[in-house]
């Protein structure tokens, strides 16, 4: 079996091509992975958190005002940290969405032939020449066994 995106040999069982990471699962067999459960956890996180933002925002000023007795200036400062706070988590969370839609979009591209990695291709010449021998060649010493005389006393 070979990896209709690289033509790579594959070893049967895979989920993804070993090379170039190519879902090997058919189209209609779902992946152990599926977006759509981020998909909609991510939309429901975005919905929930505006509006108890902004139920935050409108109603804690009225409640601060009622029953804590604080004053008009810090109820506004109250209200303006809660929006800032709300709208950066949403753009987080929508950032995080954008990704996941992207990452979705790509299509998947017919076989096309590749041409065989790297190492497989005969070797190019350089006009550099002729390395220059190394420093230390010739340099070390052999040591040559020299098997030992047994001296008689």
């Amino acid at each position: 079996m070979y990896c209709s995106n690289c033509a790579t040999p594959l070893t049967p069982g895979l989920s993804y091509c070993n090379r170039c990471g190519n879902n090997l699962k058919g189209p209609g067999e779902p992946t152990q992975n599926s977006n759509t459960g981020m998909f909609g956890a991510l939309l429901t996180a975005i919905v929930v958190l505006g509006v108890i933002g902004m139920g935050i925002m409108l109603g804690g000023p009225l409640v601060l005002r009622s029953e804590a007795g604080v004053s008009q200036d810090f109820a506004a400062l109250f209200m303006f940290f809660t929006f800032v706070i709300t709208l950066v988590t949403e753009i987080f969370l929508l950032r995080q969405l954008s990704r996941l839609t992207a990452g979705t979009a790509k299509t998947t591209k017919a076989f096309t032939p590749v041409a065989p990695p790297r190492e497989l291709q005969a070797a190019t010449v350089s006009g550099l020449g002729e390395p220059f021998a190394s420093v230390t060649e010739n340099t070390t010493r052999t040591l040559e066994y020299a098997p030992r005389e047994q001296r008689t006393s």
